[in-house]
């Protein structure tokens, strides 16, 4: 029986001959270096090199895309762009995602022979469900700890960022929640500083909360920024927990892939994976990876949520890489009957009203948390107003009627749709 592989495909830019780049790359990362070294037989290499799977000519490029690159013996400078793909067998590097990671990315985007390379997807054979555990809630799970199941889940970010107190938090949460919105997260920049320690603001909040829950039923999902060293983490989720807390956040580049398994294993709620920080390995298409990649990675640690930022969003990032890393989020990881590893796409980033009905169209599901800051707060009539802007903006979309009809009867998604035009 052959032995799993795992395969990754890139883009790479290069002057040399692709099948040898493509070699080299193969080579670089499992059994070869620069050179034949003693100990590389025949054997070991059929065993153990990576393999060279497919090359896809994409065309000439006329300049290089990053510096430092080299040109073959020959001297021809033509550069060409191709997508690789590359397998190895997993018995190179283990059921380990850090190592997993070494092998496909490693030493990769310093090689001279590329003008650029980029890794644009991975896939896993499922023997790594056996030492991972993928998300534990998912996209159901959090639909019924959220208590919403045939829309998306509205949601919003406490600000400003940071500076509040426990105190100033917990009221702006018992705004937001009276004026009927699903999820609140900490903003990535709110950990536990002296200004609001985390014990002190998660007991304020969730006094809030649960005085809502128990006069209304309606129990609002709160994401608590716990992001921290392991054992500050493990102890903060705890807090959550015994406070009556629904979920929790922690930064994903911040603390690694070994953290969040160890989190996972400890957790008692659904994990939401922020990934500020992607920016750095995502914004070059000439290098880094995208983030189809590199979710599947978190996911497969464990987190139940990420965001995937939003369309026309305050950033770089293009509308379609939006929606391909959020229907991949939706979109499963393992045939039945594994655990398929689907997660709950988050969108951001300048959302408003205005962006319901283009999401819903690219996406085609309700399945995702739509989060808006200013969208929410700066709504000219206030909060509440901002949250019913949101509902009725997806109610329309979802209905297939033009927003702009839909707020000839909604005041809220009128001044909404007027505010934040531009």
């Amino acid at each position: 029986m052959a032995e799993p592989r795992i395969y990754a495909t890139y883009w790479i830019e290069t002057a040399f001959p692709l099948q040898q780049a493509a070699e080299t790359m193969a080579g670089e990362q499992s059994t070869g270096t620069f050179v034949r070294v003693p100990g590389e037989t025949d054997e070991l290499r059929e065993a153990h090199a990576a393999r060279v799977e497919e090359i896809v000519e994409l065309g000439e490029v006329t300049a290089p895309s990053l510096p430092g690159s080299g040109l073959p013996r020959s001297g021809d400078a033509t550069r060409r762009a191709a997508r690789v793909t590359l397998s190895w067998p997993i018995s190179n590097m283990g059921l380990s995602l850090p190592n997993v990671l070494a092998a496909i990315n490693g030493n990769l985007s310093e090689l001279k022979a590329f003008s650029g390379l980029r890794l644009i997807d991975v896939r896993f054979p499922p023997e790594f469900l056996t030492r991972y555990q993928g998300p534990q809630f998912g996209i159901e799970g959090t639909r019924r700890l959220a208590g919403v199941f045939d829309r998306p889940i509205i949601g919003t970010i406490i600000k400003p960022s940071v500076g509040l107190s426990p105190e100033a938090t917990a009221e702006q949460v018992r705004g937001l929640i009276e004026a009927g919105i699903d999820f609140i997260k900490d903003d990535e920049l709110q950990g536990d500083g002296p200004h609001c320690p985390f014990n002190a603001r998660i007991s304020a909040v969730m006094r809030v909360i649960n005085d809502h829950a128990d006069r209304t039923g309606k129990k609002v999902m709160y994401a608590a920024n716990l992001t921290g060293d392991i054992d500050e983490m493990l102890a903060r989720h705890d807090h959550v927990v015994a406070e009556g807390g629904t979920c929790i956040m922690a930064s994903m580049n911040s603390i690694g892939l070994p953290a969040m398994k160890v989190l996972r294993a400890h957790s008692q709620l659904p994990i939401h994976g922020h990934r500020n920080g992607w920016g750095m390995l995502g914004r070059s298409p000439a290098i880094g990876m995208s983030y189809i990649a590199f979710q599947k990675l978190w996911r497969l640690a464990g987190i139940d949520h990420t965001h995937v930022n939003g369309i026309d969003n305050k950033f770089c990032e293009s509308d379609d890489s939006v929606i391909a890393s959020a229907r991949e989020c939706l979109t499963p990881m393992f045939p039945a009957p594994h655990k398929d590893c689907r997660i709950m796409p988050v969108f951001s980033s300048g959302q408003s009203a205005r962006q319901a009905a283009p999401t819903f169209a690219a996406l085609g599901s309700i399945d995702c948390i739509f989060a808006a800051g200013g969208g929410i707060m700066a709504h000219p009539a206030g909060p509440a107003a901002g949250v019913r802007a949101l509902r009725q903006a997806w109610d329309a979309a979802v209905a297939g009627i033009p927003a702009a009809e839909a707020a000839g009867k909604s005041p809220e998604l009128k001044a909404a749709l007027e505010a934040f035009s531009g």
